[in-house]
Parts: C-alpha cells; structure tokens; sequence
C-alpha cells in the first residue's frame, strides 16, 4: 500500500493523476480544513493544502504526518516554525502562478481605472448615463507603485511597461531593478497613482496599509490588493472608500474569505470585489497542483522537496 495522501476533491486533475502515477492512496476530501482531514483522513502522510488555516493542534492526531504541500505561495495559514519543530516540511508552488496572478493584476487596474464592471452592471439596468457621471482615468504617463517586487511584482512590472507607466518599486530587499525605479516606502505611497500589494505576510508588514498610508497616498490614487487579506486594515480602507480618502481600490483578497454578503464593501461603488481567483485559470491550477503533489512525492519517498518554506 502506498502512502496516503489527503486532497480537496477539486484539486485539478493532473495533480490527482500525478499522485496515483507515482504510488500515492489519495483520499479526497471536501475542503482542507484541519478538522476535516482530522476526522476523515487521520493516517496521512501528506496534504495537499489549500488556503484554510491548519491548527497546530492537529499535528497530534495526524501521527504520520510528514508534509503540508501549499496550492499556492501564500503561507499564513501555517505556523511553519511550529511545523518545522514537529518535522513536519511545509512547501509552496512559488513558480507556477506568478504569471497569471500579474496578469490579473493589470486586468483589474484596467478594470477600475476605466470603471468596466460598474458600467456593465449599470447597463444592464437601463441606466445608460452612469458613464458621463463615472469617468475612468488613463493609465498612460501615470505612475505605478509596487510593493513587493518577487516573481509577481516583477512580472507586474514588465507587463505594465507596456501601458507607458512609470514604474516606482518599494521592496527592502531589492536595491536596484531595469524595470523601474526604486523608492522608500513613502515616497510609492506620495507618488503614485495606483499601489500594488505583491508582499508576503509578515510581521513587520501585517496589517500596516491603514489609516496613516491612506493619508499619504493622492486623493486619485486607487489600491490593489490580489496578495493577502492580512496586508490591509480592512476598516480603514472603508472608511478611506467612505470618504474618498483614495479614489478606489480593487481586493481579490480578505480577512475573512469568502467576504460575508453583511460587509460594507459591497454598499460601495469605488471598489471592485473578486473572491479570491487571481490564479484561477485552468493552466495555473494545473501547474499548482502539479508542483503541490510533486513535493508531497519527494517527501514520501525520502526525498528533500525543492520549494520548502524552512529546511528541517
């Protein structure tokens, strides 16, 4: 018998494939969450893991657990030094949706600076002056602020090139770039006319786009989060909505997901929701289901995985 391995039921198919070809027992199941692989799939080896957050407390009844394979780059919903204590390897898929995530980013900057959906939506309403009182804006000599400048923002930078805007770069790591110019931090938010989030989540970073940020940036200026949920002080972005503290804001990302049908964001019309699908092409969720089930391979067979988060 082969090493048990737990998946959500959607997982793309090529991932499922790949794990049975190469010896897996796959146990699929209707979401990930920690409780659910709990009860129903206790004697696994490996997981698939999608974005729910895993409970450390879990470890101890999955005895035989050896990895959390993350459908995705993204690794807030794991205590990775934890997992790291219990031997446990958590990995991420860092090469298999930066392109399309970058596409979907300039989709929804287009999106809101020539204000599509609302239009569309309006139309089909009957109410066809809604464009004359609604203007969008062009992109064309504006300024483009990056934060977070990994596989994404630099494939966000690239692509963006092409809509003859200026490239501003705000990352502390990197020092230099042919694809654009690197800033501080307050200058990005002073100057530019759309902000990008590409950062990954971390303590210095968490929650600190808020009030004082919103303050900085222009009154024209709209904010693009397709990277985490837990960059944003959700609140004072609403009210910086509310009062046209920024001109608008496009979130693929929450705190909470799916974002409840109760939340003001929905009563406002300078922001455009998507629930989370950045990455939601059927060639993107082939290849992270692919890396994901190739790491959860290599564990299980003895192997060292190629894109752990912390080495054991």
């Amino acid at each position: 018998m082969g090493k048990k391995v737990a998946i959500p039921a959607n997982l793309s198919q090529a991932g499922k494939d790949y794990l049975r070809e190469h010896g897996m027992d796959v146990v699929e199941l209707p979401d990930t969450k920690s409780e659910t692989i709990v009860a129903q799939a206790p004697d696994v080896d490996g997981v698939v893991l999608m974005t729910e957050p895993f409970d450390n407390a879990a470890v101890a009844s999955l005895p035989n657990l050896k990895v959390l394979a993350r459908h995705g780059v993204g690794y807030d919903n794991v205590d990775v030094d934890f997992m790291k204590n219990k031997n446990v390897w958590v990995t991420i898929t860092p090469t298999a949706n930066a392109a399309t995530v970058a596409e979907t980013t300039l989709a929804e900057i287009l999106d809101l600076s020539k204000n599509l959906t609302n239009d569309s939506a309006q139309m089909r309403q009957g109410n066809f002056g809604y464009p004359s009182e609604h203007k969008g804006f062009d992109l064309a000599g504006k300024k483009l602020g990056i934060m977070g400048f990994g596989r994404i923002g630099r494939m966000v930078a690239k692509k963006a090139s092409a809509l003859d805007m200026d490239i501003l770069i705000y990352d502390p790591f990197v020092k230099s770039s042919e694809l654009g110019t690197i800033v501080d931090r307050d200058t990005l938010l002073r100057e530019a006319d759309v902000v990008t989030l590409h950062m990954a989540v971390t303590d210095a970073n968490k929650q600190g786009i808020g009030k004082a940020e919103f303050a900085e940036m222009k009154n024209s200026a709209v904010l693009i989060n397709l990277g985490r949920g837990a960059l944003v002080q959700q609140d004072d972005l609403l009210a910086a909505l509310k009062n046209k503290d920024i001109r608008g804001a496009a979130l693929d990302v929450f705190n909470e997901e799916p974002l409840p049908l109760t939340s003001e964001f929905y009563q406002l019309d300078n922001v455009l929701l998507t629930p989370h699908i950045a990455s939601n092409t059927a060639e993107c969720m082939a290849r992270m289901a692919v890396d994901s089930a190739s790491e959860v391979v290599r564990v299980l067979n003895g192997e060292t995985p190629k894109w752990a988060v912390e080495r054991l």
